[in-house]
């Protein structure tokens, strides 16, 4: 994905098996995906509490969080059970939103790149950061493409 191009819609189960829609949840506003490799991971688990601990400044950005991942429900929704995480963590068994964001991979032990993608309520991509190892910065990043005009 690049800035400007229109984010590809998806409906995927969330951790409590709940079909979640892009649409649907920007119509609250803007949304950032969290893509990470695998729940549970040392590395995800510093991200998507990074992302967790800065909740409050989400809200007062008017967006929502959402975590995608390759891993199936049950295993999402022990993840965000585990570390109170608070919003959706979306399970693409199948690697297909992966594969239309870009972000897919071939790699058993890690198939899904750590990118995080912001979408404006119009649906546009407004910024994506890519970072294998900078976990907690793209939290950060994401923050700062929401508040940025």
């Amino acid at each position: 994905m690049k800035r400007g191009e229109i984010a590809p819609e998806f409906e995927l189960p969330d951790h409590d098996g709940v079909p979640r829609r892009l649409s649907t949840l920007l119509g609250a506003g803007p949304v950032v995906l969290f893509f990470y490799p695998e729940a549970s991971s040392s590395g995800c688990t510093a991200e998507m509490c990074s992302v967790r601990d800065l909740d409050g400044q989400f809200a007062a950005a008017g967006a929502q969080r959402v975590g995608i991942s390759r891993n199936t429900v049950p295993e999402q929704k022990k993840f965000a059970h585990s570390n109170g995480l608070g919003y959706p963590l979306l399970a693409d068994v199948n690697g297909a939103v992966c594969a239309a964001y870009g972000v897919a991979r071939n790699l058993r032990a890690a198939p899904v790149k750590r990118h995080t993608v912001v979408i404006g309520a119009d649906g546009v991509v407004r910024e994506v950061f890519r970072s294998g190892f900078r976990f907690t910065a793209h939290a950060d990043k994401a923050l700062v493409a929401l508040t940025a005009r």
